[in-house]
């Protein structure tokens, strides 16, 4: 297999390579409940999943109902997803979209993609992450990882997001829409970095036409640019600690 080779011919290696590398992947946000991911998700634009899991400890410990956020003032959400970035707009839209599932959805968090998109805030990269870790619906998450790397892999030639899952829905099978989109987070974050991809490195080097890459920023490790499974499981993977 060369990476000159059709999409779909090379989509079948790059998904056996990265499940081999991210065998256990699971959602980077800590959540017990729909509401809880869904408020989280919210929370993780423009900011890190390391961030957001320190900040929503104290905000579900004071609201843990939909109904609890709608009444919620807006300074007091704020106050405790400030760290967040943009706080203020999150803090509106959770609480805008608490109030909208529970007049149109009798407090629950809505199990489809049309009724989530409906939701004030909520977009379809949120409803996919809710859908797909939540309700455990298949759904691709197309975050900047997610695009930057279809491109790369020649997956696609889009930028907007949901353009991007549209090419990325018919080459995936539809049972490995959520694994994929959180192995290829991974390896955004681990391998293929934005301003320096670690190609020489990447266990997709010999599948990867590299579409808008310069120069790989390191040599290749092993034969073929392949480098061995990790032996230590990525932080993203590991599962939250129990609570003491």
């Amino acid at each position: 297999m060369t990476p000159d080779a059709p999409a779909a011919d090379r989509v079948p290696a790059i998904l056996a390579t990265l499940a081999e590398l991210y065998p256990e992947p699971r959602c980077g946000l800590d959540f017990e409940t729909p509401l809880q991911l869904l408020v989280a998700t919210i929370l993780s634009a423009q900011c890190t999943d390391r961030r957001v899991n320190l900040v929503t400890p104290a905000l579900f410990a004071k609201y843990r109902t939909a109904a609890d956020f709608a009444k919620a003032t807006q300074k007091s959400v704020e106050k405790l997803v400030k760290t967040t970035g943009f706080f203020r707009n999150k803090a509106q839209n959770i609480r805008l979209c608490c109030k909208a599932i529970v007049e149109r959805h009798g407090g629950e968090v809505p199990g489809t993609l049309d009724e989530l998109v409906k939701l004030p805030g909520v977009g379809r990269k949120t409803a996919n992450v809710v859908l797909g870790d939540a309700f455990g619906t298949p759904g691709i998450t197309v975050d900047t990882h997610v695009g930057r790397l279809s491109r790369r892999l020649g997956l696609t030639t889009h930028v907007d997001p949901v353009k991007v899952e549209y090419d990325l829905m018919p080459l995936v099978p539809q049972p490995e829409w959520t694994t994929f989109s959180h192995r290829v987070i991974l390896h955004g974050r681990q391998v293929c970095h934005a301003r320096k991809p670690d190609c020489g490195v990447c266990a997709l080097n010999d599948l990867c036409p590299k579409v808008g890459v310069t120069a790989p920023t390191s040599p290749p490790t092993a034969v073929g640019g392949l480098t061995p499974r990790p032996t230590r499981t990525p932080k993203a993977v590991r599962k939250p600690r129990a609570a003491s």
